[in-house]
């Protein structure tokens, strides 16, 4: 007797199914027959270098791209959000798909508290009145982990920390029950321990509201932490999609591979013992006035302390890691090391202090900005859109060396933008050509440059790489290395990322609350950690990796 045929298990439709997608520009295409789908209460990651399509192709979806020539499907619920009109696909946006942008100082109204910027949302797509709508925002706030959810709600942006700035975008996004959530580079800009709570954070309310989530990330340990299936992107298009866990095991396709094998590279020269100090801090204090609550304030201000009792040596050609949460005091120890901070306590370049506040812009000062340079996180915001690259990079030089000619000042750019990779035969016109021309690794180069033209001792890296995809960011860290070698550099790189400390720091500080907790030889404080903090810090960065 033969045995009945099992009726066949339903599949069901897909929450979103895209189908041959094209996006142009001037009738270039950029993003070239994609097709991939999402179903409901799924996390899709959609990863690739700069460049690869990735934003454009999610922000498509919204029809959020200006200018835009759009081509093929974008299915939900029997609908093509390509084709549908302008107020349909407005009731789509924070309705049914909602975005969670990389930067929030950039995409929150910095003249809006956090509270009504979220009752704004329900008032519009929900119709409720004032009180409603606000107490709504208030307990969204609550629902993201945000301490004191009443109080915060009265904050403006800039009041707010990296991480609850974050969490507020997600109350924000959440506000209307999305079906799909699409987070863009939702934890680039925070530290490991903000990173891995947000991270947890999307997990729970994804599994609590059923939504399907559409990250957009190069950071591919988070991939493996955090996604169901991985979509990898190269230059517009698809080249492979499956499981995370296949895909990381046996990754089909060369840039898939390329990708995973781009790990930060130690490739430091050996430490030196003997090795002469360029830099040393000894009981360094940085306060700032606060003002205080009442009637004393008017009278008197509060103080309080960022850095406290900071003790550090600097030895020529080396690199001093410095790693902490957000608030640990990291970035205002290096503006009182590059002298824009007035401090207490001892502070030394070489044999120099600074002279602030009195005698900010001393001869003693000038001299010393020369020998203490800054490579900034972010170079799309730190350089000029105005300047022409011959302008950025020789600036510094020719404030240094005002008498120099114009002909010998083009060929001292020219010579040190070779030195950091670029040339003319790469870039026509190179000296003519503004930021906005270059890509993230590209403008970072050109960043490292402008720092290098003075030919300092010192640079402070703060966050050079948090910024920029796996591949590029191997490729700079390289640079940095070599110039390291060639030049005889000491670093201050600050960073959250302990890949990045390992691959480059010599020794290691660990800070928390403005203090040093913890530091010593770069392998023995990660690896061996003594402080409960630092424990911390690597255990969240072992379960990111």
């Amino acid at each position: 007797m033969l045995e009945p045929t099992p009726a066949p298990v339903a599949v069901p439709a897909p929450l979103l199914q895209v189908n041959h997608l094209y996006v142009g520009f001037g009738g270039q295409d950029v993003v070239k027959d994609l097709s991939f789908c999402i179903q409901a209460g799924e996390k899709l990651a959609l990863v690739g270098e700069s460049g690869s399509g990735k934003t454009i192709t999610a922000l498509s979806l919204l029809r959020l791209v200006g200018e835009a020539q759009l081509r093929g499907e974008a299915l939900m619920g029997g609908r093509n959000l390509l084709q549908i009109s302008e107020r349909e696909i407005q009731a789509v946006r924070g309705d049914e798909i909602a975005v969670i942008f990389q930067e929030p100082m950039t995409a929150l109204n910095p003249l809006m508290t956090m509270g009504a910027q979220i009752a704004e949302v329900l008032q519009l797509k929900q119709g409720l009145g004032d009180k409603a709508a606000w107490e709504q925002a208030v307990q969204l706030l609550a629902t993201t982990g945000i301490p004191e959810p009443q109080r915060r709600a009265g904050s403006y942006p800039h009041q707010l920390s990296g991480g609850q700035r974050q969490r507020a975008m997600i109350a924000m996004a959440l506000a209307c029950r999305p079906k799909l959530l699409i987070a863009d580079e939702p934890t680039t800009a925070l530290d490991v321990s903000l990173r891995g709570q947000i991270l947890e954070l999307l997990s729970d309310l994804q599994r609590q509201t059923g939504m399907a989530v559409l990250m957009i990330t190069h950071d591919l340990p988070l991939v493996r932490h955090f996604a169901d299936r991985v979509a990898v992107m190269e230059k517009g298009r698809l080249v492979e999609q499956g499981a995370v866990a296949e895909v990381f095991a046996a990754p089909q396709h060369a840039y898939t591979q390329k990708l995973l094998a781009s790990t930060p590279q130690r490739q430091v020269v050996a430490r030196q013992p003997e090795a002469p100090a360029v830099l040393q801090t000894s009981g360094l204090s940085v306060a700032y006035a606060t003002p205080l609550p009442g009637f004393a304030g008017w009278f008197r201000k509060g103080r309080f302390e960022a850095v406290r009792g900071a003790s550090l040596a600097l030895g020529r050609g080396q690199t001093l890691g410095v790693i902490g949460e957000s608030g640990s005091g990291k970035s205002t120890l290096a503006q009182a090391i590059l002298g824009l901070l007035p401090s207490d306590g001892e502070l030394r370049i070489g044999e120099q202090a600074w002279q602030l506040p009195a005698q900010r812009n001393s001869a003693a000062n000038q001299q010393l900005r020369r020998k203490v340079q800054v490579v900034f996180q972010d170079p799309f915001s730190s350089l000029s859109p105005r300047m022409t690259v011959q302008e950025i990079v020789g600036e510094g030089l020719q404030l240094a060396q005002p008498h120099l000619a114009a002909a010998e000042l083009q060929q001292q750019v020219l010579a040190l933008l070779q030195e950091v990779g670029m040339t003319e035969a790469q870039f026509p016109g190179l000296l003519d050509r503004y930021p906005h021309e270059f890509s993230g690794g590209q403008r970072q180069r050109l960043a490292i440059a402008r720092a290098l033209i003075v030919d300092p001792e010192i640079l402070v890296l703060d966050e050079p790489t948090s910024a920029l995809d796996v591949t590029i960011q191997q490729q700079v860290l390289a640079l940095l290395q070599r110039l390291q070698r060639e030049r005889g550099l000491s670093y201050v790189l600050i960073t959250h990322d302990v890949a990045v400390i390992r691959a480059m720091a010599h020794e290691v500080l660990v800070m928390k609350d403005g203090e040093v907790v913890e530091s010593g030889e770069v392998m023995q404080v990660l690896d061996a950690p003594r402080q409960p903090y630092t424990q911390r810090l690597m255990a969240a960065s072992l379960e990111l990796s």
